[in-house]
Parts: structure tokens; C-alpha cells; sequence
């Protein structure tokens, strides 16, 4: 079973590798490592731990949090494929996809940006409505966006009086970033958290303003 484990640490030498070490002594293995972003002193990062059969996922956060200065942000089940330059990989997928290249754009996103799913909204005479949705995401749709259009990425209110109940039950972090110059938005929900980073919200203007180029 593979676990997707977001921690704070220190960011001085010997962190990570006190980290491992913890991780290592209740039986997990570091399949890949990501930094989310680095502030004053600190480092948040997405390890993608694996741990045996049948071993209790609470094990990580207290080997974690063993360590002095070490904070366990959040803690979930993992199931995508580790692989490197996912970016690069998504906006390729996108360019030379023969259909419908915003079906391939949100399918690709929450492996890419580790979010639970991803739709692209659009406006029309009745309001906002989804254009496309990532196989994850849920059959309940908003039934308005009062944040659209958008200008630039952003961390959206996850308890505003737009979200479906359903995803104020699941706790659902929700961010979103303009498809360029369309008025389309491309929707990112986190069913359970964790919030999202500053430095993830540029990461996915970043992306998106490059997939609307390639759109066209």
C-alpha cells in the first residue's frame, strides 16, 4: 500500500535523510520525493512512502513527528504513477491528443498536481457549467460560480454558499486558474484536504497558461 505523506521539516542538511531513516524503521520505503515549496527555514514535502502489508498508516505520522521539528501536514491513500517532468508530460499528452483535448488536460491533472479531481467550467446564458471532468470527479456540479470569470489562480472558499454540500462533507480544498484568455477555468478539488501551497497555485497558473497556449 502506498501512502502519499506531506511533511514540514527543517530545511538544513540531514533532515531528509533523519526523516528516511525514521520512516524506515517502522518497515516504509520512499518511492519518490517532491518539494512543494521552501519558506524561512523550512521545507514542505510529498513523499510517496509504501509500507507493508498490512502495517497501520499511523505508523508514518508518529515516526514523522518523532523527529524534533517535523509536522505531518496530511496523510493519504496513494494510487498514481510516480514518474518525473509530469508537467512536460501532461502539456505533450495535451498538444498531440487527436479529440477532445480538454477530457486529456483534466483526466492528466490530479495525477499531476496530486489533487482528488479536476473539471474545466465554462459560462454560458444559464450560468456556469461543466465542460469536461476528470474521471474522479463528482457527478454533483455547482450550480453556479460567482468567482467567474477569473483572472488569475486562486484558492477558492470551500465553504462558500456556491459548493455543493457534498463536497463541504468532504472537506474539499478547492483552487482554480484561468484556461488563458477563453473564460474557461480549469477546478481543482482535494476531497480532505490538504490545503494548497502558495507555490502550488503557481504551479498551476504555470500550467494552465501554458496548456491555453497549446490550445490555441
Amino acid at each position: 500500500m502506498s501512502y502519499l505523506l506531506r511533511v514540514q521539516l527543517p530545511d538544513r542538511p540531514g533532515s531528509l535523510g533523519s526523516l528516511a531513516l525514521a520512516l524506515g524503521s517502522v518497515g516504509a520505503d520512499i518511492l519518490s520525493l517532491d518539494v512543494v515549496e521552501r519558506g524561512d527555514g523550512f521545507a514542505i514535502d510529498d513523499l510517496v512512502v509504501e509500507v507493508p502489508p498490512g502495517a497501520l498508516p499511523d505508523t508514518l505520522i508518529t515516526a514523522a513527528e518523532s523527529l524534533h521539528d517535523v509536522q505531518v501536514d496530511s496523510l493519504r491513500p496513494y494510487s498514481g504513477m510516480l514518474d518525473t517532468h509530469r508537467e512536460l508530460e501532461l502539456i505533450d499528452q495535451v498538444a498531440n491528443a487527436r479529440d477532445d483535448r480538454l477530457q486529456v488536460l483534466v483526466d492528466g491533472v490530479p495525477r499531476v498536481l496530486r489533487v482528488g479531481w479536476s473539471t474545466v467550467i465554462d459560462m454560458g446564458p444559464q450560468g456556469a457549467y461543466r465542460v469536461v471532468g476528470s474521471q474522479s470527479a463528482p457527478s454533483t456540479q455547482a450550480g453556479s460560480a460567482p468567482w467567474m470569470p477569473l483572472e488569475k489562480p486562486a484558492v477558492l472558499d470551500g465553504e462558500a454558499d456556491w459548493v455543493p454540500q457534498l463536497w463541504k462533507d468532504m472537506d474539499t480544498k478547492l483552487a482554480a486558474a484561468p484556461l488563458g484568455n477563453t473564460g474557461k477555468a480549469l477546478l481543482l478539488g482535494r476531497p480532505g484536504g490538504p490545503d494548497f501551497r502558495p507555490s502550488e497555485i503557481a504551479r498551476l497558473g504555470y500550467l494552465a497558461g501554458i496548456i491555453a497556449t497549446v490550445l490555441g
